[in-house]
């Protein structure tokens, strides 16, 4: 039994034929349902979806747009089911994979759709960014993420429930919620799908919604376990003022140099003990507190 939940603002190019084939890859399920949440559409998305004569639809309709998490969110919250899967209404996740991450349910808490293919890895700007946002979780983590908001994922309802009040709004729902299970240590496993073009416009501000995402990775690393953070800038601090002490020794000699490498250099104690502290203080006011990514 699973139950489905599929966001979707201005998609009417493709969203019936993405629903449809959600549906024939349903079939192999003694129960499902398809829960469609329309965040405010201005398009003719909401008629696409009212003549596409699929039966047994559950449609929320948001009256204006809310962003992409509160849009699952929402599904979740009127789900019949524990096992939750959400996936995007514009044709880029293989519905059909949907029964290889179920296979994995409910040993797994979590199960993952991990994109790969030249359409997920494209762009100048979205491969660095993905780079140094898997590095940064996988520090947060001390586990492996090889795709930290992958759209098409499977997992616990009951689970989610305990963290819906700290989950994103936005577009970095899928990133929170990774790290929520992540760092509570429940169990999350990956699985290869393959990510197709999508249809339509996308809806993410590139710019904007990375600076978000790296906002909350580091707001967990400091909610969770804060001395990381802490001896991240430490040691960024230490090489920054080794490197510049290097610098000036291959060069003319300059006191300028001298003074900021020693400030740099000397800095990592005081840093990494303001993490020391950090630290005790979750571990006394932690339990009574919530990382809260709204």
């Amino acid at each position: 039994m699973i139950s489905v939940i599929v966001p979707v603002y201005n998609e009417e190019n493709g969203v019936v034929q993405s629903l449809r084939n959600l549906d024939a890859a349903l079939a192999s399920f003694s129960e499902y349902e398809i829960i469609v949440i329309d965040d405010g559409s201005t398009d003719n998305t909401p008629e696409r979806i009212a003549e596409s004569g699929m039966e047994g639809l559950v449609v929320i309709t948001h009256p204006e747009n809310m962003g992409y998490g509160k849009s699952l969110i929402d599904g979740i919250a009127v789900a019949r089911n524990e096992c939750i899967c959400i996936i995007d209404a514009d044709g880029s996740y293989p519905a059909s994979q949907i029964s290889e991450l179920f296979r994995f349910f409910p040993a797994y808490d979590m199960v993952v759709g991990a994109r790969q293919g030249w359409e997920y890895k494209k762009g100048i700007f979205k491969g660095p960014a993905r780079m140094i946002f898997q590095m940064l979780s996988e520090y947060a983590a001390g586990r492996s993420v090889p795709d930290i908001n992958s759209g098409l994922r499977i997992f616990k309802r009951s689970v989610v429930l305990k963290f819906q009040d700290s989950l994103c709004a936005g577009f970095s729902f899928t990133t929170t919620i990774t790290l929520h299970f992540m760092l509570n240590h429940y169990f999350v496993k990956y699985i290869p799908v393959s990510y197709n073009k999508r249809e339509g416009v996308s809806k993410i501000r590139h710019f904007r919604d990375t600076l978000r995402a790296f906002q909350y990775i580091v707001e967990a690393i400091l909610y969770y376990n804060p001395i990381k953070l802490f001896l991240l800038l430490a040691s960024i601090n230490l090489i920054a003022g080794g490197a510049l002490a290097a610098l000036n020794l291959a060069t003319a000699q300059s006191p300028l140099l001298d003074i900021l490498s020693a400030i740099l250099m000397s800095s990592f104690i005081p840093v990494f003990g303001l993490g020391l502290i950090a630290a005790q203080l979750r571990k006394i006011y932690g339990s009574s507190t919530r990382w809260s990514a709204k």
